[in-house]
């Protein structure tokens, strides 16, 4: 028995920001610098990509970089090659429907960033087209892999929180126009037409993130804005910003929990972290960042009293107890990654499929005509 097994992994959009960064250096490369994904049975899966875009010079420097020998502008050549037998996209929203449904004809399985598509209607289309076409399929979905979150989920297994009563999440910083300063993010995020968009860009995240750790979303009501209509973009052009910008969400969850969410590219942090999770039970609260995460139990809650003619007399900040490093949690896009080549391989667990994906498309949308229609809106189940 051979103890190494090799997958070939067609790998579009990575001269992207996520791409690059997340999906290439720190997860495919960082595994294949660590000799590949440990099987069950003591073998082990070494990625063997194909660098797939449109920019040929930028390809070749970012093979030349990472020690990968290939590299493509010919998606539909590299498509033909029956040695590659995996598909992952990183690329345009707008594009990436498309390209699935490319890639399942020539027989590949799927692996992809969100959104799956800017619509449910399409985004379900890929899921009966994947089962049509027998293949395994993932999406990422990286946030459940943050350490933050991870602490969350273990505080929730072990009935910390007794019964969860409220969820208040926000997220977001400011994001330069690009005048005075570059922007950090692309300017297609804040055009329409490009599927830009808060919306649908963070909805998704969040309706994985509040389905795992508190309860499934059964309704929304979003308010969106587009505070900053001016930006410039990557050449120093000015360009109308007619996408949303931020996004100020109430979910409702089974169980009866409520969630409060504001995501917005327009705000100045004065908070813990670039996203923070506040959660609060019967039994104790929690408030967890990217990587901390911090607890007060019932029985160490303070007992504050409201008289504005005093300062305060409590240091609230220092009421909290952190809850400590005990477990080692590695890059959330390669634990995904690792988890989702063990799936394909050996036919591991694996829950984060199209279809996971096209519920945080279901929730977008809800959350897009919420904004539009100015009222509540359901989540109809979602049927193959």
């Amino acid at each position: 028995m051979s103890k190494e097994i090799r997958l070939g992994i067609i790998m579009n959009g990575v001269t992207g920001r996520m791409g690059m960064n997340q999906h290439l250096i720190r997860s495919i490369v960082a595994i294949r610098k660590d000799g590949g994904v440990v099987l069950s049975d003591g073998r082990r899966v070494m990625p063997d990509p194909i660098l797939v875009g449109r920019d040929k010079d930028k390809l070749a420097r970012l093979a030349k970089t990472y020690g990968i020998e290939r590299f493509t502008t010919d998606l539909d050549a590299a498509l033909k090659n029956k040695d590659d037998t995996l598909f992952f996209d990183a690329a345009t929203t707008q594009m990436r429907a498309s390209l699935l449904k490319k890639a399942m004809a020539a027989g590949k399985d799927i692996y992809c960033e969100k959104p799956t598509a800017e619509t449910l209607a399409v985004a379900m289309d890929l899921v009966k087209a994947a089962k049509k076409c027998g293949i395994k399929h993932g999406v990422v979905q990286d946030k459940l892999f943050l350490p933050g979150l991870q602490k969350i989920k273990m505080l929730v297994d072990s009935g910390f929180f007794g019964d969860i009563l409220s969820v208040r999440g926000e997220f977001g910083y400011w994001v330069f126009e690009g005048d005075w300063q570059a922007a950090q993010r692309p300017s297609w995020n804040y055009r329409l037409k490009e599927g830009g968009g808060i919306i649908l860009d963070m909805l998704c995240h969040w309706r994985y993130v509040l389905d795992n750790l508190f309860g499934e979303v059964q309704s929304v009501s979003c308010l969106g804005a587009t505070h900053i209509p001016k930006r410039w973009d990557e050449k120093g052009k000015a360009y109308k910003a007619d996408a949303d910008d931020a996004a100020y969400a109430t979910f409702q969850l089974a169980g009866g929990v409520i969630v409060q969410i504001n995501s917005s590219w327009t705000t100045r942090v004065r908070r813990d972290d670039l996203v923070t999770f506040h959660v609060d039970g019967t039994l104790g609260s929690a408030v967890a960042g990217l990587t901390k995460c911090y607890t007060q139990a019932r029985v160490n809650t303070p007992k504050p009293v409201w008289n504005p003619d005093i300062p305060q007399t409590i240091d609230f900040f220092q009421t909290w107890q952190e809850v400590p490093d005990n477990t080692v949690y590695p890059n959330g896009f390669r634990a995904q990654w690792e988890m989702f080549i063990r799936h394909l391989v050996e036919d591991a667990p694996f829950k984060w499929t199209l279809l996971e994906g096209a519920k945080g498309v279901q929730l977008a949308e809800a959350g897009l005509k919420s904004w539009k229609e100015r009222r509540w809106i359901d989540l109809a189940p979602l049927k193959v």
